[in-house]
């Protein structure tokens, strides 16, 4: 598998998905904190029951708050990547301003193909097949999360360095580029002790999750997707991260007000699209599943904390913190991103109320979008630094 290899040669230690370690008297508590969340707001509602609501915005913030951070190990491959430096594994992934006017466009036909899929097939073998491809694609996103913690376990850590096979292939094609990427196609191999247990361990939790859909392992996957997502892609600039925001606003609203399209997809497709939140500990007595559990789409997490992660590295550019090396640690003034995290918070406090108090599907993005402009620009506005 593909990795980025110059950031987890030289920071893997500040790369802790799930268990950060405090190591400094520099650690964020905040940040230590979130990542104690997910775990807790993860593994306490199998054994509790806590109201759905409180857990689901707990829950979101610990992941945005630990994924934004993550996110400035961004300015760093970037900043590699701007010197020429031959080690840092490719370039970073930035959306172009055609490509967030074109997202909508994209979404829609795979919501409505996923539709049409649902309606006319039989919906156990497009689960069946969804699943597949979900669980071999959420084995990589858990290898990721999981390799840091590894490392830190493995001791002492020359066995990584010994055990450690790097290579780079590349490969000319004549394939159109929006299929694999521009030719030749580079493909970068780097291993270690620590990622392939990593590895196979995830591809054990994949093929659990794969016989049991059970809800908290479909979490795990999820949370994965929303970590690694949020944290190795960047929006490139505020404009076109309201391009992008602005589209899916709309996007959301139609699907979910105009039609049935978006809530039936939701509601049939077995995977790990969504994170699951129980109301009650209750269980089927004929499926043996919980039959009461509430939703929440990744893209209602994964495309405002892009907006969200940029306006962190934005305060980190702001007050001038040098890009290299990566410290997720770092103290310094972030109104942008505090004032940004806290409008999508109560954003989603407003969903949640609106649908419960109508009992309907709510589009989120049609709460989130103001609240994370909203917030930003009045922030702009505040400190006087409106162009």
């Amino acid at each position: 598998f593909k990795t980025t290899t110059a950031l987890h040669k030289k920071h893997k230690h500040n790369r802790i998905i799930i268990i950060i370690i405090m190591t400094s008297n520099n650690s964020n508590p905040l940040l230590i904190l979130a990542n104690i969340g997910i775990i807790a707001l993860w593994g306490l509602p199998q054994v509790f029951e806590i109201p759905f609501t409180a857990n689901i915005l707990a829950l979101v913030t610990c992941i945005l708050y630990v994924a934004c951070h993550q996110s400035l190990a961004l300015r760093e491959e970037q900043a590699m990547a701007a010197s020429g430096d031959g080690d840092t594994g490719g370039v970073v992934e930035t959306m172009r301003k055609e490509d967030a006017m074109q997202f909508p466009l994209v979404g829609s036909v795979a919501l409505f193909s996923l539709y049409c899929a649902f309606k006319y097939l039989d919906k156990d073998w497009v689960n069946f097949l969804i699943g597949i491809y979900f669980s071999a694609v959420g084995a990589l996103a858990v290898t990721a999360s999981l390799a840091p913690v590894v490392a830190t376990i493995v001791r002492p850590s020359s066995v990584d360095e010994k055990l450690k096979v790097e290579k780079k292939y590349s490969y000319s094609h004549s394939l159109p580029e929006f299929l694999i990427g521009p030719s030749p196609f580079e493909l970068s191999i780097d291993l270690n002790f620590s990622r392939v247990v990593a590895f196979v361990l995830s591809v054990l939790f994949s093929v659990y999750y794969f016989q049991t859909r059970y809800w908290a392992a479909n979490n795990i996957l999820g949370i994965s997707f929303c970590l690694q997502g949020i944290e190795r892609f960047s929006i490139g600039s505020y404009k076109i991260g309201a391009i992008l925001l602005i589209g899916l606003f709309f996007y959301d609203i139609f699907w979910v007000f105009g039609t049935d399209v978006m809530v039936t997809v939701a509601k049939s497709l077995d995977g790990p699209i969504k994170i699951l939140f129980p109301r009650s500990l209750s269980i089927d007595e004929v499926t043996g599943k919980h039959n009461d559990l509430s939703l929440l789409g990744l893209g209602d997490i994964v495309i405002p904390g892009f907006f969200i992660a940029l306006m962190l590295r934005f305060d980190a550019e702001n007050a001038k913190i040098p890009p290299t090396p990566t410290d997720m640690h770092a103290s310094f003034p972030k109104p942008y991103f505090h004032s940004c995290l806290v409008g999508y918070i109560l954003g989603l406090a407003t969903t949640l109320f609106i649908m419960i108090y109508f009992n309907h599907a709510q589009p989120a993005l049609l709460y989130l979008v103001p609240a994370c402009l909203g917030s930003t620009l009045l922030c702009g506005a505040v400190r006087g630094e409106f162009k």
